[in-house]
Protein backbone atom coordinates (compact mmCIF):
# COMPACT_ATOMS: atom_id res chain seq x y z
CA UNK A 1 0.00 0.00 0.00
CA UNK A 2 2.98 2.40 0.46
CA UNK A 3 5.90 2.87 -2.18
CA UNK A 4 9.59 3.12 -1.34
CA UNK A 5 9.30 7.12 -0.38
CA UNK A 6 6.38 6.76 1.87
CA UNK A 7 3.21 7.72 -0.49
CA UNK A 8 0.45 5.28 -0.06
CA UNK A 9 -1.21 3.87 -3.20
CA UNK A 10 -4.49 4.86 -4.54
CA UNK A 11 -7.36 2.59 -4.66
CA UNK A 12 -7.66 1.92 -7.92
CA UNK A 13 -3.61 1.35 -8.40
CA UNK A 14 -2.76 -1.02 -11.37
CA UNK A 15 -0.35 -3.54 -8.93
CA UNK A 16 -0.04 -5.64 -11.53
CA UNK A 17 0.94 -3.50 -14.65
CA UNK A 18 3.13 -1.51 -11.98
CA UNK A 19 5.20 -5.27 -11.42
CA UNK A 20 5.78 -6.09 -14.61
CA UNK A 21 7.24 -2.69 -15.45
CA UNK A 22 8.92 -2.48 -12.25
CA UNK A 23 10.54 -6.06 -13.10
CA UNK A 24 12.04 -5.21 -16.37
CA UNK A 25 13.25 -1.41 -14.16
CA UNK A 26 14.89 -3.03 -11.49
CA UNK A 27 17.17 -4.54 -14.90
CA UNK A 28 18.27 -1.11 -15.79
CA UNK A 29 18.61 -0.09 -12.41
CA UNK A 30 21.28 -2.39 -11.45
CA UNK A 31 23.24 -2.08 -14.58
CA UNK A 32 23.01 1.63 -13.87
CA UNK A 33 24.37 1.36 -10.11
CA UNK A 34 27.44 -0.14 -11.68
CA UNK A 35 28.36 2.41 -14.22
CA UNK A 36 27.66 4.83 -11.50
CA UNK A 37 29.74 3.53 -8.69
CA UNK A 38 32.62 2.94 -11.41
CA UNK A 39 32.35 6.73 -12.17
CA UNK A 40 32.03 8.40 -8.91
CA UNK A 41 34.90 5.51 -7.40
CA UNK A 42 33.80 7.05 -4.28
CA UNK A 43 34.72 10.54 -5.20
CA UNK A 44 32.56 13.38 -4.03
CA UNK A 45 33.01 15.54 -7.52
CA UNK A 46 32.23 14.94 -11.37
CA UNK A 47 33.38 16.86 -14.65
CA UNK A 48 30.49 18.18 -16.63
CA UNK A 49 30.55 15.68 -19.92
CA UNK A 50 28.65 14.10 -22.54
CA UNK A 51 28.96 10.90 -20.70
CA UNK A 52 27.65 12.41 -17.30
CA UNK A 53 24.89 14.22 -19.22
CA UNK A 54 23.81 10.25 -21.29
CA UNK A 55 24.36 8.50 -17.74
CA UNK A 56 22.08 11.28 -16.29
CA UNK A 57 19.71 11.35 -18.63
CA UNK A 58 19.01 7.39 -18.45
CA UNK A 59 18.71 7.90 -14.48
CA UNK A 60 20.83 8.40 -11.04
CA UNK A 61 20.54 5.29 -8.90
CA UNK A 62 18.82 6.45 -5.63
CA UNK A 63 21.31 5.77 -3.64
CA UNK A 64 23.47 8.55 -5.53
CA UNK A 65 20.89 10.66 -6.35
CA UNK A 66 21.40 12.96 -3.45
CA UNK A 67 25.31 13.62 -4.17
CA UNK A 68 25.02 13.52 -7.58
CA UNK A 69 21.70 16.51 -7.52
CA UNK A 70 24.17 18.07 -4.93
CA UNK A 71 27.46 18.47 -6.93
CA UNK A 72 25.52 19.26 -10.41
CA UNK A 73 23.08 21.79 -9.63
CA UNK A 74 26.46 23.76 -7.67
CA UNK A 75 24.44 23.24 -4.26
CA UNK A 76 27.69 21.44 -2.66
CA UNK A 77 30.04 24.22 -3.45
CA UNK A 78 27.47 26.65 -1.91
CA UNK A 79 26.95 24.58 0.97
CA UNK A 80 30.85 24.51 1.50
CA UNK A 81 31.66 27.57 0.87
CA UNK A 82 28.90 28.71 3.67
CA UNK A 83 29.68 26.26 6.54
CA UNK A 84 27.30 26.87 9.27
CA UNK A 85 24.86 29.46 7.53
CA UNK A 86 21.69 27.31 7.44
CA UNK A 87 21.68 26.91 11.47
CA UNK A 88 22.56 31.01 11.47
CA UNK A 89 19.43 31.45 9.23
CA UNK A 90 17.51 29.08 11.98
CA UNK A 91 19.00 30.75 14.92
CA UNK A 92 18.33 34.38 13.87
CA UNK A 93 15.29 36.46 14.04
CA UNK A 94 12.13 36.01 12.54
CA UNK A 95 9.22 37.21 10.55
CA UNK A 96 6.26 36.27 11.73
CA UNK A 97 3.98 36.52 8.95
CA UNK A 98 6.75 33.98 7.28
CA UNK A 99 6.11 31.34 9.60
CA UNK A 100 2.11 31.45 9.54
CA UNK A 101 2.10 31.46 5.71
CA UNK A 102 4.36 28.38 6.12
CA UNK A 103 2.46 26.61 9.42
CA UNK A 104 -0.66 26.65 7.25
CA UNK A 105 0.84 24.76 4.52
CA UNK A 106 2.74 22.20 6.74
CA UNK A 107 -0.87 19.70 7.10
CA UNK A 108 -1.84 20.32 3.53
CA UNK A 109 1.73 19.22 1.92
CA UNK A 110 1.66 15.75 1.37
CA UNK A 111 -1.32 14.18 2.92
CA UNK A 112 -1.08 10.77 1.39
CA UNK A 113 3.04 10.31 2.75
CA UNK A 114 2.98 8.39 6.03
CA UNK A 115 6.62 10.21 6.51
CA UNK A 116 4.55 13.85 7.01
CA UNK A 117 2.33 12.84 8.81
CA UNK A 118 2.31 14.18 12.86
CA UNK A 119 2.12 10.64 14.09
CA UNK A 120 5.04 9.45 12.08
CA UNK A 121 8.86 9.54 13.68
CA UNK A 122 10.33 11.07 12.85
CA UNK A 123 7.70 13.26 11.48
CA UNK A 124 9.33 14.85 8.34
CA UNK A 125 7.09 18.20 8.61
CA UNK A 126 9.53 19.52 11.21
CA UNK A 127 12.44 19.64 8.74
CA UNK A 128 10.09 20.96 6.11
CA UNK A 129 8.88 23.53 8.07
CA UNK A 130 12.93 24.35 9.10
CA UNK A 131 14.26 24.13 5.58
CA UNK A 132 11.05 26.58 4.65
CA UNK A 133 11.84 29.19 7.09
CA UNK A 134 15.66 29.21 6.40
CA UNK A 135 14.58 29.32 2.74
CA UNK A 136 11.75 32.52 3.68
CA UNK A 137 14.95 34.25 5.44
CA UNK A 138 17.63 33.42 3.12
CA UNK A 139 15.75 35.21 0.24
CA UNK A 140 13.32 37.79 1.06
CA UNK A 141 12.52 38.52 -2.15
CA UNK A 142 10.46 35.04 -2.82
CA UNK A 143 9.80 34.01 1.09
CA UNK A 144 7.51 31.92 0.88
CA UNK A 145 4.93 30.94 -2.17
CA UNK A 146 2.80 27.75 -2.46
CA UNK A 147 4.17 25.11 -4.35
CA UNK A 148 7.78 25.24 -2.29
CA UNK A 149 6.58 23.36 0.42
CA UNK A 150 6.31 20.05 -2.29
CA UNK A 151 9.17 20.86 -3.75
CA UNK A 152 11.22 21.15 -0.57
CA UNK A 153 8.94 17.90 1.05
CA UNK A 154 10.61 16.26 -2.31
CA UNK A 155 14.29 17.13 -1.56
CA UNK A 156 13.92 15.99 2.24
CA UNK A 157 12.78 12.56 0.90
CA UNK A 158 15.50 12.30 -1.51
CA UNK A 159 18.38 13.75 0.55
CA UNK A 160 16.97 12.59 3.90
CA UNK A 161 19.29 15.59 5.18
CA UNK A 162 17.82 19.40 5.80
CA UNK A 163 20.83 21.30 5.49
CA UNK A 164 21.21 19.68 1.82
CA UNK A 165 17.65 19.69 0.82
CA UNK A 166 18.49 24.04 1.83
CA UNK A 167 20.85 24.32 -0.73
CA UNK A 168 19.15 22.31 -3.30
CA UNK A 169 15.97 24.27 -2.76
CA UNK A 170 18.26 27.41 -3.14
CA UNK A 171 19.69 26.05 -6.47
CA UNK A 172 16.68 25.38 -8.16
CA UNK A 173 14.36 28.88 -6.67
CA UNK A 174 17.60 30.82 -7.19
CA UNK A 175 19.14 29.71 -10.43
CA UNK A 176 17.51 26.55 -12.34
CA UNK A 177 13.62 28.12 -12.55
CA UNK A 178 14.38 32.18 -11.57
CA UNK A 179 11.24 34.28 -10.88
CA UNK A 180 9.25 30.91 -10.95
CA UNK A 181 8.28 31.65 -6.82
CA UNK A 182 8.48 35.80 -6.61
CA UNK A 183 5.41 37.35 -5.79
CA UNK A 184 4.82 38.19 -9.76
CA UNK A 185 5.96 34.60 -10.70
CA UNK A 186 7.20 36.37 -14.17
CA UNK A 187 9.59 33.20 -14.95
CA UNK A 188 6.75 30.83 -14.55
CA UNK A 189 3.86 33.37 -16.76
CA UNK A 190 6.69 33.40 -19.33
CA UNK A 191 7.08 29.59 -19.66
CA UNK A 192 3.65 28.82 -20.01
CA UNK A 193 3.56 31.19 -22.84
CA UNK A 194 6.67 29.69 -24.39
CA UNK A 195 5.19 26.23 -24.10
CA UNK A 196 2.09 27.40 -26.08
CA UNK A 197 4.28 29.04 -28.62
CA UNK A 198 5.86 25.28 -28.91
CA UNK A 199 2.75 23.52 -29.05
CA UNK A 200 1.49 25.84 -31.96
CA UNK A 201 5.19 24.88 -33.75
CA UNK A 202 5.19 21.21 -32.99
CA UNK A 203 1.23 20.37 -32.03
CA UNK A 204 -0.47 22.56 -34.39
CA UNK A 205 -3.87 20.66 -33.93
CA UNK A 206 -3.96 21.29 -30.29
CA UNK A 207 -3.19 24.52 -30.10
CA UNK A 208 -5.92 25.09 -32.49
CA UNK A 209 -8.42 23.15 -30.30
CA UNK A 210 -7.41 25.54 -27.29
CA UNK A 211 -7.63 28.61 -29.05
CA UNK A 212 -10.97 28.02 -30.26
CA UNK A 213 -12.47 27.42 -27.04
CA UNK A 214 -10.63 29.77 -25.53
CA UNK A 215 -8.49 27.82 -22.87
CA UNK A 216 -5.68 29.34 -21.39
CA UNK A 217 -2.65 27.38 -21.03
CA UNK A 218 -2.28 29.07 -17.51
CA UNK A 219 -5.42 26.43 -16.93
CA UNK A 220 -3.96 23.45 -17.81
CA UNK A 221 -0.09 23.32 -17.38
CA UNK A 222 0.40 25.78 -14.04
CA UNK A 223 0.81 22.87 -11.60
CA UNK A 224 3.03 21.25 -13.94
CA UNK A 225 5.31 24.30 -13.77
CA UNK A 226 4.33 25.18 -10.32
CA UNK A 227 4.87 21.82 -8.64
CA UNK A 228 8.01 20.65 -11.29
CA UNK A 229 5.53 17.26 -11.78
CA UNK A 230 4.87 16.35 -8.38
CA UNK A 231 1.46 14.42 -7.45
CA UNK A 232 0.89 14.81 -11.57
CA UNK A 233 3.36 12.25 -12.75
CA UNK A 234 4.56 9.07 -10.81
CA UNK A 235 7.51 9.77 -8.18
CA UNK A 236 9.90 7.88 -9.72
CA UNK A 237 9.08 9.85 -13.02
CA UNK A 238 9.41 12.99 -11.63
CA UNK A 239 12.69 12.08 -10.19
CA UNK A 240 14.07 11.28 -13.10
CA UNK A 241 12.47 14.25 -14.71
CA UNK A 242 14.64 16.27 -11.99
CA UNK A 243 17.48 14.21 -12.64
CA UNK A 244 17.93 16.13 -15.75
CA UNK A 245 16.46 19.50 -14.25
CA UNK A 246 19.44 19.69 -11.86
CA UNK A 247 22.04 19.09 -14.37
CA UNK A 248 20.24 20.49 -17.77
CA UNK A 249 18.00 23.00 -16.59
CA UNK A 250 14.72 23.88 -17.18
CA UNK A 251 14.11 23.08 -20.76
CA UNK A 252 13.39 19.85 -19.59
CA UNK A 253 10.03 21.03 -18.34
CA UNK A 254 9.45 22.03 -21.36
CA UNK A 255 10.20 18.32 -22.90
CA UNK A 256 8.17 17.22 -20.90
CA UNK A 257 5.26 18.94 -21.15
CA UNK A 258 5.23 18.46 -24.75
CA UNK A 259 5.74 14.65 -24.90
CA UNK A 260 2.92 14.63 -23.10
CA UNK A 261 0.83 16.52 -25.35
CA UNK A 262 2.02 15.19 -28.41
CA UNK A 263 2.01 11.03 -27.20
CA UNK A 264 -1.72 11.68 -26.29
CA UNK A 265 -2.62 14.41 -29.17
CA UNK A 266 -5.50 12.08 -30.75
CA UNK A 267 -6.79 11.56 -27.21
CA UNK A 268 -6.74 15.38 -26.61
CA UNK A 269 -8.64 16.22 -30.19
CA UNK A 270 -11.34 13.99 -29.22
CA UNK A 271 -12.36 16.90 -26.71
CA UNK A 272 -15.19 19.26 -28.04
CA UNK A 273 -15.74 21.57 -24.96
CA UNK A 274 -13.67 23.65 -22.40
CA UNK A 275 -14.30 21.46 -19.06
CA UNK A 276 -13.73 18.36 -21.58
CA UNK A 277 -10.04 19.66 -22.67
CA UNK A 278 -9.40 20.55 -18.85
CA UNK A 279 -10.43 17.11 -18.21
CA UNK A 280 -8.19 15.05 -21.05
CA UNK A 281 -5.06 17.13 -19.54
CA UNK A 282 -5.67 16.11 -16.31
CA UNK A 283 -5.94 12.22 -17.83
CA UNK A 284 -2.71 12.18 -20.42
CA UNK A 285 -0.63 12.30 -17.38
CA UNK A 286 -2.04 9.16 -15.63
CA UNK A 287 -1.55 5.41 -17.09
CA UNK A 288 1.07 3.35 -18.21
CA UNK A 289 2.77 5.72 -21.12
CA UNK A 290 4.17 7.99 -18.05
CA UNK A 291 4.53 4.79 -15.11
CA UNK A 292 7.20 3.78 -17.61
CA UNK A 293 9.56 6.18 -16.94
CA UNK A 294 12.85 4.91 -18.59
CA UNK A 295 10.81 4.77 -21.61
CA UNK A 296 8.82 7.46 -20.94
CA UNK A 297 12.33 9.90 -20.77
CA UNK A 298 13.27 8.50 -23.78
CA UNK A 299 10.65 9.56 -25.49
Amino acid sequence: RVDPYGFERPEDFDYASYEAFFSRYLVVLTRRAIKWSKLLKGKNSIQKSLKVKRYIRKGIPSEHRALVWMIVSGAQTNMEQNPGYYHRLLEGEKNAKLLEAIKTDMNRTFPDNVKFRKTADPCLQHTLYNVLVAYGHHNKAVGYCQGMNFIAGYLILITKNEEESFWLLDALIGRILPDYYSPAMLGLKTDQEVLGELVKMKVPAVAELMERHGVMWTLVVSRWFICLFIDILPVETVLRIWDCLFYEGSKIIFRVALTLIKQNQAFILEATNFPDICDKFKQITKGTFVTECHSFMQV
